[in-house]
């Protein structure tokens, strides 16, 4: 796999990971919004909290950050007889966001024995077992609370699909992102934006099925020819890679990605000079990027022209100083300008930069 493919599914998956996380805290937002006193009415801020019930004052603490004495006051409101409604559903909401799933997914479990309709204790149940790692078990309860939140919180909606990729429902997974991203589900559209969430969680054969069935449908379709270069440059195929980039070129000729894929493809290839053109106009579109410097630095430095190529990887190092890449090659590129000490210092900068993002993980 190509340096970028693993840094874009990195992104992606950190991306996918903090998506999730937040999605106790929207259906606070949600909650919140439901319970609001006086709703659609102008009143007073002091007014509205005095006329707070205590199971909204204690959803205000939550929405608020205050769980631990949100939590004193639902431990207390859980010991009356009969127990208040919501109680149960806010305790999970806690314990959700303090990451205690097992304890979270109890508490949901009594909120719903309670209250059988109430949705958000339903989707917060199968959000909370997603996140346990139980996706089927989680499906059930998610598709109880699809469709009559769906259109206030996409949130649980997008776990739902994640969940039917997990156990390879996979026209379900398209149904749902194409209803969610307002495309129909039969179109090519739909098929691709399938396959990229595919590749995304790791299944690069059913991705390259599903970006294929997106071309069958529609030939000339963007970024189609795009996911399939990924694909083979994460198998190593550099040459099916090119093919497949060439074709996105042709499609798609104003998109910066796809100069910086190709010249990605092209250096793998060990057709620089080839690459050093691709990688050109990757940086005409996308001057911002540290991509295109980067791959170019590489390019050049095959080619033996390591001042040109110090040029452009300073220029990268002064975007990004925390790319552990750029200082290596910046040791390489004064390496061999004879530049020992400042050599020395990338390679360090490099190495420690590496060392502190593997201690993260």
């Amino acid at each position: 796999m190509s340096l970028f493919a693993r840094s874009l599914r990195r992104s992606l998956k950190s991306i996918q990971l903090c998506f999730v996380c937040c999605v106790g805290l929207s259906m606070i937002s949600y909650a919140e919004a439901q319970h609001e006193p006086g709703a659609g009415i102008n009143t007073s801020t002091d007014s509205a909290q005095h006329n707070l019930s205590p199971t909204e004052e204690a959803q205000r603490l939550i929405s608020r950050g205050q769980l631990s004495e949100a939590e004193v006051r639902l431990n207390s409101l859980a010991a009356q007889q009969p127990e208040p409604a919501g109680v149960e559903r806010m305790r999970g909401m806690i314990h959700y966001q303090r990451n205690d799933f097992a304890v979270a997914n109890s508490d949901f479990e009594k909120a719903i024995l309670q209250d059988g309709s109430d949705l958000q204790a339903i989707q917060m149940r199968g959000v909370t077992l997603y996140r346990m790692g139980q996706s089927a078990a989680a499906i059930p309860f998610l598709e109880r609370a699809n469709s009559p939140i769906a259109s206030v919180n996409a949130d649980g909606t997008y776990v739902l699909a994640i969940c039917y990729l997990e156990v390879h429902r996979y026209e379900d997974a398209r149904r749902i992102f194409a209803q969610q991203y307002k495309i129909s589900a039969d179109s090519a559209a739909s098929y691709l934006f399938l396959g990229r969430m595919l590749l995304r969680r790791n299944y690069p054969a059913e991705s390259e099925q599903m970006a294929r069935k997106a071309l069958q449908i529609e030939p000339g379709l963007p970024l189609a020819h795009l996911l399939l270069g990924q694909l083979a440059l994460s198998r190593s195929n550099a040459a099916g890679a090119v093919v497949e980039f060439e074709a996105e070129r042709t499609i798609n000729p104003m998109d910066g990605e796809v100069y910086e894929r190709l010249g990605d493809a092209y250096l793998r290839a060990l057709r620089y000079e080839d690459a050093q053109q691709a990688l050109n106009c990757a940086l005409l579109l996308e001057p911002n990027s540290t991509g295109p410097y980067i791959l170019l630095g590489q390019v050049l430095l095959k080619r033996d022209d390591a001042l040109t190529a110090l040029n452009y990887l300073l220029r990268a190092e002064h975007m990004d100083s925390s790319n552990h890449l750029i200082h290596l090659l910046l040791g390489q590129a004064f390496h061999a300008l004879g530049r020992k000490e400042d050599a020395t210092r990338e390679y360090k900068i490099a190495e420690s930069i590496q060392n502190a993002d593997e201690n993260q993980r």
